[in-house]
Parts: C-alpha cells; sequence; structure tokens
C-alpha cells in the first residue's frame, strides 16, 4: 500500500511539474516577434506595430495613424484600427517581479517586452463626445482624457488575424 502511494505521489508530481512547464512555455510563445516591425498575439489573435508612433499625439491623430497603420507596413497588411480598453490592458505586465523599461520620454512601463513604448499612456478606441479613454501602462489603469490633449500620448496600432 505504501508503494502505491509513493508511486501515486511521483506521478502526481510530475504531473504538477509538467503543467507548470506547460504553462510557463505557452505564456512565452503568446507574443511572437514577427521580425518585420509587428509582433502577434497568439491569445487574441491580433498583430500589434512593435513601436508606437514615436511622439505626441491628439485623440484624432491617433486615431488616423492607426488606422492607415505604421508607414513602414503600409501595403503589406491591411485592417489596421485603434485598440480596445481590454487589449491595452492585456499587454500590462503586473508581475512585481518584472521591472519593466525606461521609454525615451523617461516614463517607466510595465508592458510585455516585445512592444516598445516611446511614452507610457495608449490612447484607447474608446470615446464618447469629446473624451475618450486612455491606458496608463505605468501604473496599469485606465482614465478619459479629452481628445484634443496630447503631451505623451501615443498610438498604439493593431489589427485583427483573422481580417474583420
Amino acid at each position: 500500500m505504501t508503494r502505491n502511494r509513493t508511486r501515486s505521489a511521483w506521478i502526481l508530481l510530475l504531473g504538477l511539474l509538467l503543467a507548470g512547464t506547460i504553462s510557463l512555455v505557452a505564456a512565452e510563445t503568446r507574443f511572437v516577434d514577427n521580425g518585420d516591425g509587428t509582433v502577434t498575439d497568439t491569445l487574441l489573435k491580433v498583430m500589434w506595430a512593435k513601436t508606437d508612433n514615436q511622439g505626441d499625439v491628439s485623440w484624432k491623430e491617433a486615431e488616423r495613424y492607426c488606422r492607415l497603420g505604421p508607414p513602414h507596413l503600409i501595403g503589406r497588411y491591411d485592417n489596421w484600427r485603434m485598440p480596445t480598453l481590454e487589449e491595452l490592458r492585456s499587454l500590462y505586465v503586473a508581475d512585481p517581479a518584472y521591472r519593466g523599461y525606461e521609454t525615451p520620454c523617461g516614463q517607466w512601463v510595465r508592458i510585455t517586452p516585445e512592444i516598445q513604448l516611446s511614452c507610457g499612456w495608449v490612447w484607447s478606441g474608446e470615446q464618447r463626445s469629446i473624451s475618450a479613454r486612455v491606458f496608463n501602462f505605468s501604473r496599469g489603469y485606465e482614465y478619459t482624457d479629452r481628445m484634443v490633449h496630447k503631451r505623451n500620448y501615443r498610438a498604439l496600432p493593431v489589427r485583427n488575424l483573422d481580417g474583420s
């Protein structure tokens, strides 16, 4: 009887180790750098621009930039758009062990390292009247601001992989 328990314990331990390894591998392969200025998110089934627009933009300017797509990718992919808050939120790394990186504007951000921001505030496509939603990658929260504001705000294009 003790031998069976020991054997069962080893099988259970092996199963847990294997499950942990599989989830680690899955987490590591969620974001795939395509080597062409894009990153594929295998969980959400979207493609992100690897970098933002690299400068201050109002919401209208961000919307235009996202709709056209990153300049170096024009003609290679279509159906670019502004991200939803949920999509932006999914890029935030909440793990306290992850320090993040410092952006050129001097702000520390905690976004998946496959995507490089030039500053930590990214416009979402969610807007109402004269305001729109912004995600803060420094602290991991969203808020509303007037669409005409542009200081330190960025555009990060995304597109659906299914063509929609």
